[in-house]
């Protein structure tokens, strides 16, 4: 059985672990019974981050955010840099795609299913991570911290190329298509829509479906039909 699951740490440069307790489209639904300090301290951080963005996030607001001091906040998190990465993979939507074996179901669905679910991640994400652009000695502190993780912004091309070459391997794909560029100008519609959803102060992408099923129509020949010579 080949499975490709993709979660939005995945698309933050690094690997997949299971999501717990998330609704793709509706966002961290909280503890079901009582939290324990990690689970409280995290949904803090994720709503600190939203709402302040994460260049003016600090350990002490998430702490007190939660009811901790900062002393409990790092008995269970390194810094704030890895609290941003676990906000990524824990608390916002999931990119998940499924499949039996490489060639199983519509590519062209499977296609719109991930551009419709990163649209979801990106208009989430935009309002915590776009402040930190502001400040270059901050922006150099996070790249640090997160690069000394083994994470960073480019794993989205290397995730969704790598599911394209699965399925150029089970020959749906054409074998002279570039699946590097096919990747980059699908994630970058995805982008662009977050991008203007949160531009426009919303917390979904209007009409995420069509505009993903529009941007996969538009690209899937490049895809599916041999150059020509």
């Amino acid at each position: 059985m080949f499975s490709a699951a993709i979660c939005p740490l995945s698309f933050y440069g690094g690997g997949s672990l299971p999501l717990r307790g998330f609704s793709v489209f509706h966002g961290w639904q909280g503890c079901r019974h009582a939290c324990s300090p990690r689970e409280r301290i995290l949904d803090a951080a994720a709503t600190v981050m939203r709402e302040k963005g994460l260049a003016k996030t600090t350990t002490k607001l998430i702490a007190a955010a939660a009811g901790y001091s900062e002393a409990m906040l790092y008995k269970h998190f390194a810094d704030k840099q890895e609290l941003f990465l676990l906000v990524l993979k824990e608390r916002t939507p999931a990119v998940q795609l499924q499949l039996q074996t490489p060639g199983s179901g519509d590519l062209a669905e499977n296609l719109t299913r991930i551009v419709q679910q990163l649209m979801e991640f990106f208009v989430q994400t935009f309002p915590m991570a776009a402040s930190i652009f502001g400040s270059p000695e901050l922006l150099a502190q996070h790249r640090t911290g997160v690069t000394n993780r083994g994470y960073g912004p480019a794993g989205p091309v290397r995730s969704l190329k790598a599911y394209l070459n699965a399925e150029r391997d089970a020959g749906r794909v054409a074998a002279a298509s570039n699946t590097a560029s096919v990747s980059q100008l699908l994630i970058g519609v995805a982008f662009h829509q977050g991008f203007l959803a949160a531009f426009e102060g919303r917390d979904d992408v209007p009409n995420a479906r069509t505009k993903a099923e529009e941007a996969v129509a538009a690209i899937l020949p490049a895809l599916t039909q041999e150059p020509l010579r």
